[in-house]
């Protein structure tokens, strides 16, 4: 690292501090939109909070896969939003700007709030799925399956719903990881009752390393190799771990536990990824940028690890 690198003295807040997005193959983009949420705003300011807790990772050298994302990784900066317009319009100019940036790179969304994720499975679709929807590994402590949000017909509530009524993603290959907010059964069971997979949070309990081997086994079992979206809450973990989110739920799960399912699932054959609902004005010493910024950083070093590996048209 060279001399006034360091987090504090900053002069940039790309990801890592990594270059602007040329033509490297893994891509950061801010996607700084919350015109839908339901109770804390802010998630706005969440790509540029999770970019700045990423300063802090130094080389990026990550430990358990001995790799680092620099030298393939491009910051896209932030997408340009009409944040006062309708949510169709909002999602309509993310998809198109998620397209373009897929066409060419591995992405990785920091949101906004939950809404952001319908239009980037569009996108997403319409470039990996072959005429198939995908499969999505959802963590959060919402089930997001609401057909409507108080009254709202579309939000940050209701997109899981959406993106499986679309056929965006495959009810069998869609599974959901830290579930526990209040709620209807028929929401709460909603991608259950559609042939996927909960694992709620209360199951998770005192869950750890060898402890969750049986739920990474069942969600590899279940997604195989079909392309793959990963889209994070950082809500799925518990206040105590992330306060500064708009919709906090107490019960929910440690850093630990979603490091260990992004680590060893690394594997799959994941086309993308999304980090919602960071909201640091109600951050406390920047422990949920900072979760936020090691899920992403862990998740990019996990897929330019499993890169190398891979044979030249392999």
């Amino acid at each position: 690292m060279a001399t006034g690198q360091f987090a504090y003295a900053n002069n940039t807040n790309r990801f890592l501090a990594a270059p602007e997005l040329g033509a490297q193959p893994f891509a950061v983009a801010g996607v700084p939109f919350d015109g839908v949420v339901t109770n804390r705003p802010g998630a706005r300011f969440g790509p540029q909070a999770i970019r700045a807790a990423s300063l802090m990772l130094c080389d990026g050298t990550h430990p358990v896969f001995d790799v680092s994302p620099l030298g393939r990784l491009g910051d896209a900066l932030d997408m340009r939003l009409p944040n006062a317009s309708p949510l169709p319009e909002v999602r309509a100019a993310i998809e198109a700007q998620a397209a373009a940036l897929m066409a060419k790179h591995h992405g990785v969304f920091l949101g906004g709030d939950h809404s952001v994720t319908l239009p980037l499975l569009r996108a997403a679709k319409a470039q990996y799925g072959g005429g198939e929807p995908l499969a999505c590994v959802h963590f959060d402590a919402h089930c997001d399956t609401w057909s409507d949000h108080f009254g709202e017909p579309s939000g940050h509530g209701t997109w899981t719903y959406e993106a499986l009524q679309e056929g965006l993603i495959s009810p069998a290959h869609t599974v959901q990881i830290g579930i526990r907010s209040s709620g209807e059964r028929a929401a709460r069971e909603y991608v259950a009752d559609q042939g996927g997979q909960i694992f709620t949070a209360r199951a998770l309990r005192g869950l750890d390393g060898a402890g969750l081997r049986p739920a990474i086994d069942a969600i590899r079992a279940r997604i195989g190799q079909r392309p793959c979206y990963l889209t994070l809450d950082i809500d799925v973990l518990d206040p105590a771990f992330a306060p500064g989110t708009g919709t906090p739920e107490p019960g929910g799960l440690t850093s630990s536990q979603v490091l260990t399912f992004i680590e060893e699932l690394a594997g799959l054959n994941w086309i993308g990824m999304d980090c919602v609902e960071v909201a640091p004005a109600y951050d406390h010493a920047e422990l949920t940028s900072n979760a936020a910024a090691n899920f992403v950083w862990t998740y990019l070093c996990g897929q330019v690890a499993k890169a190398a590996r891979t044979p030249k048209g392999g």
